[in-house]
């Protein structure tokens, strides 16, 4: 259920107009927050109708749908995008013979190919179109890197609701080891981590 804007009575989630004061409602293309204007007075997204946000979900939907070879070689060092080059640090090599770092939600059709000193978030990084919907998550939150001595890490970016390994809160800054079988948690986005 969701409350109208104008006239604050509850309403069904996928109203287009409210029962009740027949107001027509427009969601934010960021959040989903119902609302009245341009912008969401919550996050600042776009406002649209619900068929447009509808259609907004099904393309972010199929686009998760890609498959792993192609996040893998978008994303692949040498090839970075514009978008990229900020989140893979020209500082960070990419090393041969590293072993494969999977992160993986099948609920939430997340699929998370592994690129060392990629960042994970909202707003920026490779996979910020896994997250972009997601309010709880920052918009840099964690980044990943491989480590020659302790192999893949997960670093915590000083992220608003924090990065979790195996239940554990994750300090700041501080470089934790991910191991085959763990649960790495991202706000509120739980991924089972696998390494091959």
């Amino acid at each position: 259920m969701i409350i109208c804007p104008n006239c604050k009575e509850e309403i069904d989630d996928d109203s287009r107009f409210c029962d009740q004061c027949g107001q027509a409602l427009l969601y934010c293309s960021s959040c989903g927050r119902v609302g009245l204007g341009h912008r969401c007075t919550h996050c600042g997204g776009l406002m649209i109708s619900y068929d447009e946000l509808q259609k907004k979900r099904e393309e972010r939907n199929n686009m998760t749908s890609l498959s792993t070879s192609f996040v893998s070689q978008s994303v692949s060092i040498g090839q970075a995008t514009k978008g990229n080059m900020e989140t893979i640090p020209n500082d960070v090599p990419q090393i041969k013979g590293m072993p494969m770092l999977l992160l993986y939600n099948s609920s939430l059709a997340i699929r998370i190919v592994g690129v060392n000193g990629a960042v994970i978030g909202r707003r920026q990084g490779p996979y910020a179109k896994f997250f972009s919907n997601n309010m709880y998550v920052s918009g840099v939150h964690a980044q990943l890197l491989f480590k020659q001595d302790s192999g893949w890490c997960v670093i915590d970016k000083h992220s608003s609701n924090g990065t979790k390994l195996n239940q554990r809160d994750l300090l700041p800054d501080v470089p934790m080891s991910v191991k085959n079988g763990d649960i790495l948690t991202i706000a509120n986005v739980s991924l089972q981590v696998s390494i091959k």
